[in-house]
């Protein structure tokens, strides 16, 4: 993995110089500040040795005076878990790290900017924040679909808002950056700081987003349900699509974690159904030895199959998927129709029950410390950026970083030959 940026690229944007004291200050830690380099286990005579990303962490100085800051914070897009978690972090930090009392909340996406909608503004404070993280979805609630930053923009101006935190994830973040370019056009002082969101793990330069694990954890429960099922009758076939619109990891990684699972498929890796490398003889020779099989498609996996048919686009600029479970369905019970093999199909979709609960115990800390590091990176001025993870350390990324490309599986690398050696299945279905 090299980088397709320079270092320049990692640089933060700022506002201007942070020249008032931190209420924090006094658990300020004393010397350079640190950043944590791109390839950190690899010699660097082979790697270009100054790419870095900074460290994200609470500063002496900050440039925002708390007392005289309003904040907003905006949920975009689809439900993923952990948002509740994330929107009670900022708020907390603002609260009791920096005395930050005026937080608003915005309805329903970018939509509670445009007054068109008519959506109130929501005041956040520990006390309606308190219960939030025992709930699914986003106390905020969510739209997709751009909407005018120019009025975006004139709206925090009317609100005299200082920090906006923008909880969402690629086309989110593209707005987010847009925000911010308009910001700058009008010699605004508005902190632009975004919280990646996305179940599919895909945005590029951060190790993993929020609500993955909580996605693969639960995903694995139909995993299970779908094995019960297989191993319950001759011929059993248990198939479960999970998200993963342009990136299988959600498939892949619930599939290595669950071990019961025979076949993943996801969008990253080609794949015919006919023929003697098809899919379907695969299956075949499965059922023959063991009576039963496990079968996991990403939702993307397979499109090629509907090339002739119709397509249109969603309120987020994306392609509609056509359903490739159903299909799968459909047509293996064809094939062994055709074949006179009787089999048991059973059919599982958990997709939106996956990316509507409440965040597990350990999405629950990472949310807690992305919100409290969105709120460090805001207050000192820093703008333009996604707080993130990267090999295990928190730390800043400029956002046209994290949406300049879409991270994927590589279909010769270490996640897939995990997926083969777990499920035994070929490595390239045609190939």
């Amino acid at each position: 993995m090299e980088p397709t940026f320079t270092a320049k690229e990692t640089e933060i944007k700022r506002l201007g110089e942070a020249k008032i004291l931190s209420p924090l200050a006094d658990l300020s830690e004393i010397g350079f500040d640190r950043r944590i380099l791109y390839h950190p286990y690899l010699i660097q005579d082979k790697v270009e040795a100054d790419i870095s990303f900074e460290v994200a962490k609470h500063d002496k100085y900050i440039y925002f005076d708390p007392k005289k800051v309003t904040a907003a914070i905006v949920t975009c897009g689809g439900l993923c878990p952990g948002l509740n978690n994330v929107i009670r972090a900022i708020v907390l930090a603002l609260h009791y790290g920096y005395g930050v009392k005026r937080v608003f909340g915005i309805k329903y996406g970018l939509q509670g900017f445009i007054p068109k909608y008519g959506h109130e503004l929501i005041e956040l404070n520990p006390r309606t924040v308190s219960d939030i993280h025992e709930q699914g979805g986003t106390m905020l609630g969510s739209s997709r679909g751009e909407q005018p930053i120019e009025e975006v923009v004139d709206a925090l101006e009317r609100q005299n808002m200082n920090l906006l935190f923008v909880i969402g994830g690629d086309g989110s973040l593209n707005a987010a950056s847009e925000i911010e370019k308009e910001i700058y056009k009008r010699g605004l002082k508005i902190a632009v700081t975004g919280v990646p969101k996305t179940i599919d793990n895909d945005i590029s330069n951060i190790s993993h987003s929020f609500g993955f694990e909580t996605a693969v954890e639960e995903a694995t429960k139909s995993i299970q349900c779908a094995h019960s099922e297989a191993m319950s009758y001759p011929n059993g076939i248990g198939l479960v699509k999970l998200m993963g619109r342009e990136s299988g990891f959600i498939a892949a990684t619930a599939a290595r974690a669950q071990r019961d699972v025979n076949f993943v498929l996801v969008p990253e890796v080609d794949f015919e159904l006919e023929g003697p490398k098809g899919f379907f003889k695969a299956l075949e020779d499965r059922l023959l030895e063991r009576s039963h099989a496990v079968v996991v498609v990403a939702e993307g996996a397979g499109q090629k199959f509907f090339e002739d048919m119709e397509s249109g686009i969603d309120p987020s600029g994306n392609p509609i998927l056509k359903d490739i479970g159903r299909f799968l369905q459909r047509k293996i019970n064809e094939y062994f129709k055709r074949r006179e093999i009787d089999v048991t199909m059973k059919y599982i979709d958990p997709s939106y029950m996956i990316r509507s609960v409440p965040a597990n115990t350990s999405d629950g800390l990472f949310c807690a410390t992305l919100g409290q590091n969105a709120v460090h990176a805001a207050m000192a001025g820093k703008t333009s950026v996604v707080v993130s993870i990267w090999h295990g350390v928190y730390c800043h990324i400029p956002i046209a970083l994290a949406i300049r490309n879409r991270k994927t599986i590589n279909p010769r690398g270490t996640e897939w030959i995990n997926v083969i050696e777990s499920t035994g299945q070929p490595a390239f279905i045609n190939d």
